[in-house]
């Protein structure tokens, strides 16, 4: 993937980017990234929370629990609604990019599934990757 990786929302008022690789790349099913991305799930890219920074706008946020604990905190762009990041208190050092915000949304690669049991029987998940119930373990 080319660094650093660049990206905004739908209106342009939020732009960002991240100076790391991602540590993985994924779809989770639970139902709430089903309601936060309005479909069958969320596709996810993790990076150290380090290496991302926004570099034009503010970030608006909205808490949800999490079951692997605490709670979720999903960045969003306050002017058009465009979801950007999601800030896991279960994990304090990563930060979790929504790849439709690339500048190169190409780039995404799903390494796998997760949150299956909470999946759609309308969802047309890849065969090919490996399937987690819940949270890899």
């Amino acid at each position: 993937m080319k660094l650093p990786i660049t990206g905004g929302c739908a209106c342009g008022a939020i732009r960002y980017q991240s100076t790391a690789e991602p540590v993985v790349m994924l779809q989770c099913h639970c139902r709430d990234c089903q309601r936060a991305s309005g479909g069958a799930s969320s596709e996810l890219v993790v990076v150290p929370k380090e290496a991302f920074k926004v570099v034009k706008g503010t970030l608006r946020f909205h808490a949800s629990p999490s079951e692997a604990k605490g709670m979720t905190r999903r960045g969003f762009c306050a002017d058009c609604g465009s979801p950007v990041l999601g800030l896991p208190d279960a994990a304090p050092h990563i930060a979790v990019i929504r790849p439709g915000s690339f500048d190169d949304p190409s780039s995404f690669k799903s390494q796998m599934d997760v949150w299956t049991c909470d999946a759609n029987a309308w969802d047309r998940m890849d065969p090919a990757l490996p399937k987690f119930e819940k949270y890899p373990g």
